[in-house]
């Protein structure tokens, strides 16, 4: 059986800045408004992250990304660019690095409301079961 994420929502304080930040950062589309209450980032033609504003408290998101070696180049030159601060460990201080301990290249780096996002080039999370 093959199982795919479709979408998730993604709580946040403003939906269109959020939404439009991480799209920007990984050079993918985005609206700022589509069916709902959402502003989707399209990450790819399988997976929509639907960011929602909203004045209630949320839980902080951790997302990772699986991108291709060049995919990581332009991304970092983007987050670069843009002055987001990014390191090289899960809860490290910024140190403008990226990891190498698994066999690729990982960064981390936080948006405004505390959601945590995750750039790889290797997984290091999939079971030897899984190709």
């Amino acid at each position: 059986m093959t199982i795919e994420l479709d979408h998730t929502i993604i709580p946040c304080r403003n939906q269109v800045k959020s939404a439009q930040c991480l799209a920007d950062l990984l050079g993918v589309p985005w609206a700022d408004k589509s069916i709902g209450p959402f502003s989707p980032v399209y990450v790819n033609s399988e997976l929509t992250l639907d960011f929602q504003s909203t004045d209630d408290d949320f839980p902080i998101y951790h997302v990772c990304f699986r991108v291709t070696e060049a995919e990581f180049d332009a991304i970092l030159e983007r987050i670069k660019a843009s002055g987001t601060a990014y390191r090289s460990t899960l809860r490290g201080s910024v140190d403008r690095l990226f990891s190498t301990q698994f066999g690729g290249r990982m960064i981390y780096w936080n948006e405004p409301d505390g959601h945590q996002w995750e750039l790889l080039t290797v997984s290091y999370a999939r079971p030897s079961f899984y190709p």
